[in-house]
């Protein structure tokens, strides 16, 4: 039975943020109503039922904009349009009402770098010429050598790649990632007022909070100068502009009782820290859990540099295993290298998925008993793998700029499995998915999970009720406790431990009153085997 949610009325005063478990939706993938082969909201408005047994207490929709797609939506061509494929406005904002009769909470996608070369301001950037003010709510310039040939700059791409395109007029503009997705200029007037009026859209419909795409990027040396290793400031990232932007925006959500999470990859914690600042995000994805690998040393020292660096600002750490621009956990946790960097990221890397889905199983509870507020991305419930997409099928911008050296991150997008004994696994009907699904992927399919106590959806299930009702889970304190080298053990207080085995040999268990919930089987004599999480009452 689903723990009760609480009271997700829009502007309620209560810190609900503070600890939530949201769930993060990509709208092409997760469930397809109309049968087309793409994801859209219908399919998801007929699966908030299932959200709401797995017990998360809110969903953020990766953009569901209209774009033309060139990087997954986050190309958007109009940010108060819902694109035809998911569906429509009013589709949308019957889907953030049926959520929220539910318990479940909208969180929106707002990409504040970059717009789609379609955007109307972009047209009318191309058509209105060199020197002209439309121009100036992007980076145009004039190119550099005796013909203007150069580009304007050397900044390298955030995917491989040029950051500069240059126009049938000579001109250059800057796109730090596909040259569809034009860069903005936040020195100009217009894109924050523009910015700020699409928050309160979507804030006077009912949304939660917004995830601000790529946060640390928007504002730009003005001189566009050429990359420095090194450079102090940096031209592009985390310049100190950007949190006057933040504060502005804050003050629009605090008027609408909503909240901001950033996708801020800073290696600096200090630097990171500042944008969790009162009066700035509520909170920040923390990529630092998320890319370290199943090491019991190296993720003490992540959970420890993360609950600190959070401290001084008191915000609320969030931790989250994958999303959709990552390897999926299972596949991860399964490879000689358990750690996720992009430019590692290659075809054919051996996998055992044996012992990733162990992991991953181990790393849900420990996720799960931290303190801070967590992040699931969808399949991840069900144990999905990467999946390897055939070359011909491949359709993410960051293969193709790469010269076909990146296997891009299509595999962890692959629609969902439904339903086991249906065509395409129950993901829409007999229309073939827009991402093609390995063979055996019903396997992993919902229906057969729900059915199976021991199935990885079973143990979400389990874990997410507990954490709703057990007052020792959620925001607050950690305690480490004393244990073997490969074992992390900590205390949440009142009265709950959690113990992950990481060693080569099996751990004993502290003195408890009963065990709670354990990842996988405990050994004959009570022992917790390696790569298993329990967690105890004491």
């Amino acid at each position: 039975m689903a723990a009760p949610h609480r009271d997700p009325t829009p502007g309620s005063p209560d810190d609900w943020w503070r600890d939530a478990a949201i769930y993060q939706v990509y709208p092409r993938s997760f469930a397809d109503g109309d049968g087309d082969g793409t994801g859209d909201l219908a399919g998801v408005r007929a699966k908030l039922p299932y959200l709401a047994e797995l017990g998360v207490d809110a969903v953020w929709f990766t953009p569901w904009y209209l774009s033309p797609l060139a990087d997954g939506g986050y190309d958007v061509a109009d940010y108060r349009t819902i694109d035809p494929a998911f569906g429509t406005l009013d589709e949308a904002e019957k889907l953030i009402a049926e959520a929220r009769s539910l318990g479940i909470r909208t969180v929106v996608d707002i990409v504040p770098n970059h717009v789609s070369d379609q955007h109307p301001w972009f047209r009318a950037a191309l058509a209105a010429g060199p020197g002209s003010p439309e121009r100036k709510r992007f980076h145009f310039r004039p190119g550099r050598g005796e013909h203007g040939e150069l580009p304007p700059n050397d900044w390298p791409s955030q995917f491989a790649g040029p950051t500069w395109t240059r126009v049938e007029d000579g001109e250059w503009y800057l796109h730090l990632f596909t040259p569809q997705q034009p860069d903005l200029n936040w020195a100009h007037p217009a894109v924050r007022e523009e910015h700020e009026s699409v928050l309160r859209f979507w804030f006077e419909r009912g949304v939660a909070g917004v995830r601000i795409d790529s946060a640390a990027l928007p504002v730009k040396d003005p001189a566009l100068p050429d990359f420095v290793e090194g450079r102090d400031p940096h031209p592009y990232v985390d310049r100190d502009e950007l949190h006057e932007i933040y504060r502005s925006w804050r003050r629009v959500a605090d008027a609408h009782g909503a909240v901001f999470v950033g996708e801020v990859w800073l290696p600096d914690s200090e630097r990171f820290a500042r944008y969790l600042r009162p009066d700035e995000l509520h909170t920040a994805f923390n990529f630092t859990f998320l890319a370290c690998p199943w090491d019991a040393d190296r993720l003490r020292t992540a959970i420890d540099d993360t609950l600190a660096e959070h401290a001084p600002v008191g915000a609320p750490a969030t931790w989250v295993l994958c999303n959709h621009d990552v390897t999926r956990t299972v596949t991860r946790y399964g490879r000689a290298d358990t750690g996720f960097d992009f430019a590692t990221k290659a075809f054919g890397t051996p996998t055992d998925l044996e012992l990733g889905t162990r992991r991953a199983r181990a790393a849900a509870l420990l996720t799960l008993a931290l303190p801070g507020s967590v992040y699931l991305y969808q399949g991840e419930e069900l144990g999905l793998p990467e999946a390897d997409i055939p070359r011909e099928r491949i359709q993410d911008p960051m293969h193709f700029r790469s010269g076909g050296t990146d296997p891009g991150r299509d595999g962890c997008r692959v629609p969902l499995p439904w339903k086991a004994a249906s065509p395409h696994a129950g993901f829409g009907s007999d229309a073939e998915p827009w991402l093609p699904q390995p063979a055996g992927w019903s396997a992993y399919a919902a229906d057969r999970q729900a059915a199976d106590p021991a199935s990885m959806l079973s143990l979400y299930r389990t874990a997410l009720r507990l954490r709703r009702t057990e007052p020792a889970l959620g925001d607050g304190a950690l305690e480490w406790l004393p244990a073997p080298d490969g074992v992390l053990a900590f205390r949440r207080a009142p009265g709950l431990v959690c113990v992950v085995n990481l060693a080569g040999r099996p751990a004993a268990l502290p003195d408890h009153d009963a065990v709670l919930l354990t990842s996988g089987p405990l050994d004959p004599d009570g022992g917790l085997p390696t790569d298993t999480a329990v967690w105890l009452r004491v």
